[in-house]
């Protein structure tokens, strides 16, 4: 037979499973819920108690206890995840990060891949909504574009059903809050580095479709500005999603030697989008007879394992060991415990390695 504060942990855990999907995470005030089960503090607090070892509410001083987001049914706790891959470049490392902080809080991750496709994205999104998670983290697709699934994302807030963007936001969902990299100081720190080292004739290779592109040029073109140095159309190289999606499966590199033959002769230094592109740029520039760092200095984001396995190792910008993944994993634990989340941006930190060096000749 079940005792009073167990009886009282049962209520209360269907009191939160109701209130949860109605976003309701504030459980009432001990003498609330002593007044409506008609028991004493005593049977309230070690209920609460029991709830709180089964992780299904946390106390928080002052203000009470909340639901964690946790469903009474473990099949009900899991995360749902919109990525560009499971396996390429940055993303697998990623995942086991967010999974991980998930995992140690009681919550499962379904990983969706949308290839950067917006119909996959929308297709994804149908899936989701036939079958909702609790929560679902999303990195849009071609981010720099109008998304024409908003709709959708619209749907699921309708849902009550807690979204966080990952590395762009959507600006057509102002009420979405978005996790993402420092991207415009990351370009102005890589420009102002290569500025110190004494390169001025500095080209850049940009995504365009993707947001972090945008920004990361903006970066690198603002600190040009500041110091006096209006970078030329042409020194400036922008790529698409298709493009990096022949690069990854075909090894076509075209857009990289039209760069360099047509853009890239008259610099001595080169901005890169990631880590990626970096490291088959360094390769084409060592085909074509180019020296790095000596003819071309060349320096990107990301800090991935390319950055190390490149024949020449690569300076990148870095974040913290498994910062982004740990932030984006507690803000939508935040978010199903229906503490406000306010959008973020991760600051990168310089690496320097052998790819670069001052220009030997004046820039």
């Amino acid at each position: 037979m079940r005792s009073k504060y167990e009886t009282l942990a049962v209520r209360l855990t269907d009191l939160i499973h109701a209130n949860v999907k109605k976003g309701i995470y504030k459980l009432p005030t001990e003498a609330q819920l002593c007044s409506r089960y008609h028991v004493s503090r005593q049977t309230v607090r070690q209920a609460l108690a029991l709830l709180n070892a089964r992780g299904l509410v946390v106390s928080r001083q002052g203000s009470g206890s909340y639901a964690t987001g946790l469903s009474p049914d473990p099949s009900h706790n899991v995360i749902g995840l919109f990525i560009a891959s499971e396996h390429e470049y940055i993303y697998p490392e990623l995942i086991t990060d967010i999974r991980q902080v998930l995992s140690s809080h009681g919550f499962s991750l379904k990983v969706y891949s949308t290839d950067n496709l917006l119909i996959r994205e929308r297709e994804s999104l149908e899936d989701f909504i036939a079958c909702p998670l609790r929560g679902l983290i999303a990195e849009g697709c071609k981010s720099a574009l109008p998304n024409p699934n908003t709709d959708l994302y619209e749907k699921l807030h309708r849902m009550d059903i807690p979204i966080l963007f990952l590395h762009g936001g959507c600006t057509s969902l102002p009420w979405a809050a978005c996790i993402k990299d420092d991207n415009f100081y990351g370009g102005y720190l890589l420009a102002q580095h290569l500025w110190t080292l004494g390169h001025t004739r500095i080209a850049g290779l940009f995504k365009m479709d993707d947001i972090q592109g945008i920004e990361r040029y903006q970066g690198f073109i603002t600190h040009m500005r500041d110091v006096g140095h209006i970078v030329p159309d042409d020194r400036i190289g922008w790529f698409t999603s298709a493009e990096v999606s022949a690069l990854e499966k075909k090894q076509d590199t075209h857009f990289l030697l039209e760069f360099i033959q047509k853009q890239l002769r008259s610099c001595s230094a080169l901005i890169c989008y990631n880590d990626e592109i970096a490291y088959w740029m360094i390769k084409e520039l060592l085909y074509a007879g180019l020296r790095v760092p000596q003819d071309v200095s060349v320096v990107c984001f990301d800090n991935s394992y390319l950055s190390e396995l490149s024949r020449i190792r690569i300076t990148t910008l870095a974040h913290k060991p498994h910062e982004m993944g740990s932030v984006i994993a507690e803000r939508i634990l935040q978010a199903l415990q229906g503490i406000p989340v306010t959008s973020l941006e991760i600051p990168w930190e310089l690496v320097v390695r052998e790819s670069d060096s001052p220009p030997e000749s004046p820039a």
